[in-house]
């Protein structure tokens, strides 16, 4: 049995070998991530191991590598980060078997959300329950743009109340007019897609530079809210607001939407301390006997979902925007790009070789 394609318990734990991964043992900024050796990870129950192949890179990345919100330290470690090496999804193919793994075999090609992190390693341990198996015809690259960012999308939209949902609610829900704030990172990307192929009339707020792109994504009317302030628009212009940027008053959002009508924040930022906490408690209170109600969304990894996102994407009814790729030598540099705040899409960095 070879050394990439064995069960768990064939060989003494003491000869595992070491296996390359970036890594920060500190809490900070994206410049002290480096490259080291950790051992290959043993799958426990219900586990597999995954030679990755890519992985792509999400805002809370750059959060759990800085430890903020303080609020996440008592989950992600109090004084030092519990998951050093980040990476919160990844594609790649199962190599190791874990006892009582049901559904996934040897040599699948798979892709999925990760627990804690880990993607930036030659190899991660994942709960084959997280996994799903990618299409022919699906690059790894492209798979892995879709658990995080696409889920939250798909996620956001269901909670608005858009188009076909994809569990409970009425399947027969109107579309509407959408509005997505923060349109051309990597939720906002796919959410104009999503929206767009759910039928509804999409309106995107983005930058002057990327607005044709979000244009081709779907989009009905781009605005660049620097210019033109939200604001500005009618009152109840919008069945639904998905706010992925955050920044703008809870006030003026709710003032978008029609009676009946939902604003859905997905954005993670805020204080230091309590990150979104004050600003999720403000939007229930301003939701209390209002019929324009403030949802926050906190998305969870679905494999239902995850499974749509790939069959649209293999179908080409999809398309991931991936903004660069960086070879795994330079993950230090992929996650510096994320953490200066311009992203159009996804960063993705390939696996080791």
């Amino acid at each position: 049995m070879s050394a990439e394609h064995r069960i768990a318990g064939s060989e003494p734990e003491t000869t595992r070998a070491m296996i390359p991964a970036w890594s920060r043992e500190t809490y900070g900024p994206a410049d002290g991530v480096r490259l080291t050796e950790i051992p290959m990870p043993a799958p426990r129950r219900g586990e597999v191991v995954v030679r990755v192949e890519a992985t792509s890179l999400n805002a809370g990345d750059v959060r759990l590598l800085l430890g903020d919100p303080l609020l996440v330290r008592p989950v992600f470690g109090l004084t030092r980060p519990t998951y050093p090496v980040r990476g919160m999804e990844a594609a790649g193919t199962v190599v190791e078997l874990g006892p009582d793994v049901i559904g996934v075999d040897l040599g699948t090609r798979v892709v999925g959300e990760l627990v804690g992190g880990g993607g930036l390693a030659s190899h991660v341990a994942v709960p084959a329950s997280r996994l799903v198996p990618v299409p022919d015809g699906v690059t790894s690259e492209i798979a892995t743009t879709l658990p995080v960012a696409g889920g939250t999308a798909w996620q956001a939209l269901d909670l608005a109340g858009v188009g076909i949902r994809s569990g409970g609610g009425n399947p027969d829900a109107a579309p509407g007019r959408v509005l997505v704030i923060g349109a051309s990172g990597g939720v906002g990307t796919f959410a104009v897609q999503l929206a767009a192929l759910r039928g509804a009339e999409v309106w995107a707020t983005c930058g002057e530079r990327n607005a044709r792109l979000v244009e081709h994504l779907g989009a009905a009317r781009t605005i660049d809210h620097r210019r033109t302030p939200l604001s500005t628009l009618p009152a109840g212009h919008f069945d639904a607001v998905v706010d992925i940027a955050g920044g703008i008053p809870l006030r003026d959002l709710q003032r978008l939407v029609r009676d009946g009508g939902r604003v859905v924040l997905t954005a993670g930022n805020g204080g230091h301390v309590l990150g979104p906490m004050p600003r999720i408690l403000a939007a229930a209170l301003r939701s209390i006997g209002s019929r324009r109600r403030i949802r926050s969304l906190m998305a969870t990894p679905r494999t239902e979902v995850l499974t749509a996102l790939l069959e649209l994407t293999a179908e080409g009814r999809i398309t991931p925007v991936i903004d660069r790729e960086y070879g795994f030598a330079r993950a230090s540099s992929a996650l510096s790009h994320v953490e200066a705040g311009h992203t159009v899409g996804k960063v993705v960095v390939r696996g080791a070789e």
